[in-house]
């Protein structure tokens, strides 16, 4: 039966004096959800999921299995399971008796061992290498395995901690697909932690950004990259073109004019700022229209092709603005991307939708009683 996890004013501190890895984090993860921590190395994630685990005690705070608190209760005792980035494989054991290793602890018979062992390596495509050794299979098919062990004890939860980082790109592309099936046909809670952009919007059916042991939004993967909340959200997740503006007016249906240099935009969507007020904007370069130099219209502005990129599928326009700051646009290939050079003249559309007002990314701890001081 899946679980529904809740960490409730969750802290943790390694030192007295110290910032704190975790930092009274309130989040409810329902049960048979796949629910990602995203962030870059440092930001409290991994520390998050070894407490959920127990491989760490809290400093403050509850963590809630279906409800019921199990802070102070040991990791082999709680019914979830971890998958780590290294996999534990044993070397000198084959896969079937890796795979049955927790069993043989929960002293079940001889022939539910072997039922559980063989639908668990059946669930990951791992049945005809029930013989071999760790050191005989490849990369992915020893991150089946781990995911094997883990899921033939029936955990309530599995928690995954960068299971992918140590395979190559084309191998996490393929494996990231088949980590959502699966998750789907088992139909517990995953908590999966990534520095990986791709990974937590490919997989998650919501995902928290985590910024200096704090969780700066939660959403799901469309929402927090369409929708961020703040510049750091808006700058992590996925490429973006943050831009100064100044806050002109709010209109009654919620439209905000701003200005970019000499140019007035309008957006519909943001948070509420103050007329006057200078903000942030984030667009991201596959809204971004390159258009002819002197197209009309609103939400135009005035441009110079400093350099174009070929992608493949679609190519990379890198822009300057009359203001100088520099834009990006991802635009598909077609015949209009063939004749953009270096130094031509463009005007850029920045749709009205497209366009988001911030509010300012908030800063870490320390750096803020370092200002303070």
């Amino acid at each position: 039966m899946a679980a529904g996890i809740d960490l409730v004013g969750l802290t943790k501190r390694f030192s007295h004096g110290h910032p704190a890895a975790v930092d009274n984090i309130d989040l409810s993860v329902a049960g048979g959800e796949f629910f990602s921590l995203l962030g870059p190395s440092g930001c409290g994630k991994t520390t998050t999921l070894r407490l959920v685990a127990g491989f760490e005690e809290p400093t403050a705070g509850r963590i809630l299995l279906d409800g019921v608190d199990v802070s102070g209760v040991p990791p082999h005792k709680r019914n979830v399971n971890t998958v780590f980035q290294s996999y534990a494989l044993f070397p000198f054991m084959s896969v079937f008796d890796n795979v049955a290793f927790g069993l043989k602890y929960a002293k079940v018979s001889k022939a539910e061992l072997k039922t559980r062992v063989g639908e668990a390596l059946a669930l990951v495509d791992m049945a005809s290498f029930a013989a071999r050794r760790p050191s005989q299979l490849s990369g992915g098919q020893q991150q089946r395995v781990a995911l094997a062990r883990a899921l033939v004890l029936n955990p309530a939860a599995l928690l995954l901690d960068e299971p992918l980082g140590a395979l190559d790109a084309k191998l996490r592309r393929s494996l990231k697909v088949e980590l959502k099936a699966l998750q789907e046909r088992v139909g517990i809670t995953f908590i999966y932690v990534t520095h990986d952009q791709e990974e937590a919007l490919t997989m998650s059916d919501r995902l928290a950004v985590m910024n200096a042991g704090r969780i700066a939004q939660i959403g799901t993967p469309r929402e927090v990259y369409e929708e961020p909340t703040d510049s750091y959200v808006a700058d992590f997740l996925g490429a973006a073109n943050l831009i100064e503006i100044l806050v002109l007016e709010r209109s009654v249906d919620s439209a905000v004019t701003l200005k970019l240099g000499e140019s007035v935009l309008t957006t519909s969507v943001g948070v509420p700022a103050a007329p006057g007020a200078a903000a942030q904007a984030v667009i991201r370069p596959e809204r971004v229209r390159v258009e002819a130099h002197g197209s009309s219209g609103a939400n135009r502005v005035p441009a110079m092709v400093e350099r174009v990129v070929y992608l493949g599928a679609a190519t990379q326009v890198m822009l300057r603005l009359a203001t100088g700051e520099s834009l990006q646009a991802v635009v598909p290939n077609d015949d209009s991307a063939a004749t953009w050079t270096q130094g031509t003249p463009v005007h850029v559309h920045l749709p009205v939708d497209a366009i988001r007002v911030l509010a300012p990314a908030e800063a870490p701890v320390e750096a803020a009683e370092a200002l303070a001081s």
